[in-house]
C-alpha cells in the first residue's frame, strides 16, 4: 500500500482530508489515537474499495460476471467516489472505474444484443411450432400420426425459453385453439366413420345371409352366378369395424365354400356318372357299326331298333363326347335306311306284304259295299263306296310305285 500521507493528512483538530487533484476535501475526524494510525485507518477503506474493484475488474475479463449487474455495481461505486471517507489515490480508481464502464457497457450491450437474439430466436421457433400445429388442425387426416405430432410440439414447446410474456400468450392461444379444432376434426371424422362402418355392417350382413340362404341351393349355375355378384358386392361395399368385418368374412366365405363343395361333389358324381354312360354308349355304338347292314338289312333294322331303346335309356354323356357319339349313331341309322329302301325295291309287287295287307283292305271295303247295297242303306252305301275309292286309289299308287 502507497503512503497514506501522500493521498490524505489530519490537522491538528483531528480533521481529516484526503487529497485529490481538484484538492484537498475533508473526510471525517479521527479523535482514537495518533494521526499515523487514523490515516492507516481511512486507507485501508481505500483498500476495501481497490479489492473490490479488482474483484469487478476480474470478472469481466474472465466473463464470469453479469455485465449490467456489473455495470451497476461500478456506476453505484464511480458515483460515490467523490464523497468516499477514504484515503488513496482516487484519482486512480476514479480513472479504473471509468475505464471499467466503458468495458462494462460495451458487454451489457453484447448481452443485451445475445439475449434480444436468444429472445427472436425463441418467438421464431414457438411461432413456426402454433403454424405447424394451425396446420395439422386444418388439414391433417392421419390421425395417430397428426395426434402424435401435436404431443411432440408441446414438449418442444415448453422446452423453449425467453419468449415475452404477452407474445408467449397469444402463440399459446392459438396453439390452443388449433390443438382443440384438430381433436374436434377428428372426433367428427371418426363419427362419421363410426356411422359408415355400421351402415357398412347391416349391408355386409345382409350379404352374409343371403349367402348362407345360397350355400344350400342346387341351381348350380343361376347360385354360382349370384354368389359371384355377392362377392362383387362386398368389394364395393364400405368396411366395417375391424372385427366385425373379419367375423363377417369368414362367414361370407364359408357360406360359399360350402356351395362349391357340395357343387363340386355332385359335378365329380355326374362327371363319373356320364363316364360310365360314354362307355355304355361306345360299347353300343360298337354293336350298330357291327351290324351287317348289306347282308341282312331287316335284321339289321330290327337290331338297331333295339339298340337305340337302349341309347335312350343309357342317359347323357359328358357334353364334349355327345356331337360324336350322335354322329357316328347317325350314319348307322343312315346306312340302315338306305339298305332297307334298297331291298324295297328289289322286292316283287306279289311279295309286298304291303301290297298284299292292301289289297285285303280293298277286299274288306267291297265286302262292306255288298253288305251295305244288299240292305238298301243309302248312307252305309255311299260311306262305302267312297271308302272303297279311296283304298283303291292308294293300292293302284303302291303298285304303280313298286
Amino acid at each position: 500500500m502507497s503512503d497514506p500521507t501522500e493521498f490524505g493528512r489530519i490537522d491538528a483538530d483531528g480533521n481529516v482530508f484526503v487529497k485529490t487533484a481538484a484538492g484537498e476535501r475533508p473526510i471525517g475526524s479521527w479523535q482514537a489515537g495518533t494521526p499515523e494510525e487514523g490515516l492507516a485507518h481511512f486507507a485501508r477503506r481505500f483498500a476495501d474499495l481497490v479489492t473490490e474493484v479488482d474483484l469487478i475488474e476480474a470478472r469481466l475479463g474472465s466473463g464470469a460476471a453479469d455485465a449490467g449487474q456489473s455495470l451497476s455495481t461500478i456506476r453505484r461505486l464511480r458515483s460515490g467516489l467523490d464523497e468516499a471517507h477514504v484515503v488513496g489515490d482516487i484519482d486512480g480508481l476514479a480513472a479504473r472505474l471509468d475505464k471499467l464502464t466503458s468495458i462494462a457497457e460495451e458487454k451489457a450491450g453484447a448481452a443485451r444484443a445475445a439475449r434480444d437474439a436468444a429472445r427472436a430466436e425463441a418467438l421464431a421457433r414457438k411461432t413456426t411450432l402454433v403454424e405447424e400445429a394451425e396446420h395439422i388442425a386444418a388439414d391433417a387426416t392421419g390421425w395417430k400420426t397428426a395426434g402424435d405430432r401435436l404431443k411432440e410440439i408441446l414438449d418442444e414447446w415448453k422446452s423453449i425459453h425467453g419468449v415475452e410474456k404477452k407474445a408467449e400468450s397469444e402463440l399459446w392461444k392459438r396453439y390452443a385453439a388449433a390443438r382443440d379444432a384438430f381433436t374436434r376434426r377428428r372426433g367428427a371424422h371418426f363419427a362419421t366413420l363410426d356411422a359408415s362402418r355400421k351402415q357398412a355392417q347391416g349391408r355386409k350382413e345382409e350379404l352374409v345371409i343371403e349367402a348362407e340362404t345360397l350355400s344350400e341351393s342346387t341351381e348350380w349355375n343361376a347360385t354360382a352366378a349370384r354368389l359371384k355378384d355377392l362377392m362383387n358386392e362386398w368389394k364395393a361395399a364400405p368396411r366395417a369395424a375391424k372385427d366385425t368385418e373379419q367375423k363377417l368374412w369368414e362367414r361370407f366365405r364359408a357360406a360359399q365354400d360350402a356351395f362349391f363343395k357340395r357343387r363340386s361333389e355332385v359335378f365329380s358324381a355326374r362327371d363319373a356318372e356320364f363316364k360310365g354312360n360314354l362307355d355304355r354308349k361306345q360299347e353300343l355304338l360298337a354293336q350298330a357299326e357291327a351290324l351287317d347292314v348289306d347282308g341282312d338289312p331287316k335284321g339289321a333294322q330290327n337290331k338297331l331298333r333295339e339298340i337305340q331303346g337302349t341309347w335312350h335309356d343309357v342317359g347323357r354323356v359328358p357334353r364334349e363326347a355327345q356331337a360324336g357319339l350322335d354322329r357316328r349313331l347317325r350314319t348307322v341309322e343312315d346306312k340302315v335306311k338306305a339298305a332297307m329302301d334298297a331291298a324295297w325295291r328289289r322286292t316283287p309287287p306279289e311279295a309286298s306284304p304291303l301290297l298284299a295287307q292292301m289289297r285285303e283292305q280293298v277286299a274288306r271295303a267291297e265286302q262292306q259295299l255288298a253288305s251295305a247295297q244288299a240292305a238298301g242303306d243309302q248312307r252305309r252305301i255311299k260311306e262305302a263306296e267312297k271308302a272303297l275309292e279311296s283304298k283303291r286309289k292308294f293300292l293302284a299308287m303302291a303298285e304303280h310305285t313298286g
